[in-house]
């Protein structure tokens, strides 16, 4: 009798091993490779002669174009980040840390929705329905016809969701727990995910219902499960927030119907999640105007303007190496703008800790932010608070040189509408607003941004020492 065939399969990336290692080849993580029957499974299964194939209808590039039909969901933060709403026949994968709030949101968005009178299924293979339930009383939402389920069969879901009308949007929570017949091994790993999110998008794309899949992020904050799942479903995204903080982010990282560096943007309470329509009065909220190394960053979220305070405190090490803590800023970043600061403006810091923290749990990602890190960090080691009224922006290069960014306008009307009634921006940039020329106050390069900062310094020493 023949042996019976097995494969290892990384848990992780999905790299299929001829037999078990403690170390993956292909992502280098330990304890992944899980042993799984190759019989079962999308590709798998007996060998059988070839499907003689036919022939599909070419078309040309040019012609009328569809716009892809859309279900708002009323939410306009969840609206902005999927682009306009859920598209028909698509499928979303929505991951987050652990009790972050993905479930809440998936909540209220399906009460939004079945008050509008869309049918909705929502089926849970985590939470039993009594805890469910619970959550929609808390949520308002118990009084809705959202139609519920827990169940973790593919199989029996797809049974389930079939009957009847056509659903117009079935949630998935979550697609870890998901477990096939058709394949051997445990829910939970690749194969499983990989048979239950394909049987699951081909309901969606046969049907036209909306399928949003939730799903597990890892300790390095990717969605667990093999890559290819990313790749299978048509929107990506992610729900961020800190648990020290009431905020929370929904990030658009994958969108084939719409934009992908859109947010939307809410705030946990006790009733649920509620819409940020401002994000900069929420960051800003608690600001000290007095205290010395904060700068304004005028940032940008897609197409939203988004102002948050950016917070550094030099100070003397006691240590042989100085110390360099970062939170909410790229650490490789830091060590750049310090070694310009160093190289081109003769600011020593080589003998001092350095922290920098982005105010309310806040993550920047755009390189616009150096000068406004640059301007904190110089007002942190002078002990000079740097205007109240004034916003920083601008790109640093290593010569020390300040470059123009994008949507230098967007920028500027926000910080306008805030109340901000000054800037600190680069020098040739481009579409300023008209009439402002007086308020916003360019600079070539680094070091004129020091010596601005320095000057300010001297004049407030002189106008004191006057005062005396």
């Amino acid at each position: 009798m023949a042996k019976a065939k097995t494969q290892f399969i990384c848990q992780n990336c999905g790299t299929v091993h001829s037999r078990w290692a403690g170390k993956c080849d292909g992502c280098g993580e330990w304890n992944t490779i899980v042993e799984e029957d190759p019989m079962g499974g999308i590709g798998s299964g007996p060998g059988k002669a070839p499907k003689k194939g036919r022939p599909v209808t070419l078309t040309s590039l040019s012609g009328e174009i569809e716009e892809a039909p859309r279900i708002p969901t009323g939410m306009s933060e969840l609206d902005r980040a999927t682009g306009g709403g859920f598209v028909r026949g698509s499928a979303v994968l929505i991951g987050g840390d652990p009790g972050i709030g993905k479930s809440t949101l998936l909540m209220q968005a399906a009460a939004a929705l079945s008050r509008k009178g869309h049918r909705v299924i929502y089926v849970s293979g985590e939470e039993a329905v009594a805890q469910v339930r619970l959550r929609a009383q808390r949520l308002d939402a118990a009084q809705t016809d959202v139609l519920l389920a827990a169940e973790t069969n593919v199989e029996d879901i797809l049974a389930t969701i079939s009957e009847g009308k056509r659903p117009d949007l079935v949630i998935i929570d979550s697609i870890q727990t998901l477990w096939s017949d058709t394949a051997e091994s445990a829910p939970g790993t690749v194969t499983q995910v990989r048979t239950g999110v394909q049987a699951m998008i081909r309901f969606a794309k046969q049907t036209g219902a909306t399928m949003v899949l939730v799903g597990h992020v890892t300790k390095d904050g990717q969605i667990a499960g093999p890559r290819v799942v990313e790749h299978m479903v048509d929107a990506v995204l992610y729900f961020e927030g800190d648990r020290g903080h009431h905020y929370r982010i929904l990030r658009t990282v994958k969108n084939r119907f719409g934009p992908t560096d859109e947010i939307g943007v809410f705030e946990m309470s006790d009733k649920g999640l509620r819409e940020v329509a401002n994000p900069s009065e929420l960051f800003l909220g608690e600001r000290n105007e007095k205290a010395p190394g904060a700068a304004v960053f005028a940032g940008m979220e897609g197409t939203r303007p988004v102002l948050v305070e950016v917070q550094a405190l030099v100070a003397p090490t006691t240590l042989g190496t100085p110390r360099r803590a970062v939170v909410g800023w790229d650490s490789s970043r830091l060590a750049m703008i310090l070694a310009v600061l160093e190289a081109h403006c003769g600011v020593r810091l080589g003998q001092h800790d350095v922290y920098l923290n982005v105010a309310g749990g806040y993550r920047i990602s755009e390189p616009a932010a150096d000068m406004a890190i640059a301007s904190a960090l110089v007002s942190s080691l002078a002990g000079l608070a740097l205007p109240a009224d004034c916003v920083y922006f601008g790109e640093v290069s290593l010569s020390g040189a300040v470059r123009p960014v994008a949507h230098t306008a967007q920028r500027l009307k926000e910080a306008e509408k805030l109340g901000f009634s000054s800037a600190v921006l680069p020098t040739a940039s481009s579409e300023l607003p008209k009439g402002g020329a007086g308020k916003w106050k360019e600079v070539e390069s680094l070091p004129d941004l020091v010596a601005r900062i320095a000057g300010s310094r001297l004049k407030a020493r002189q106008e004191q020492q006057d005062g005396d």
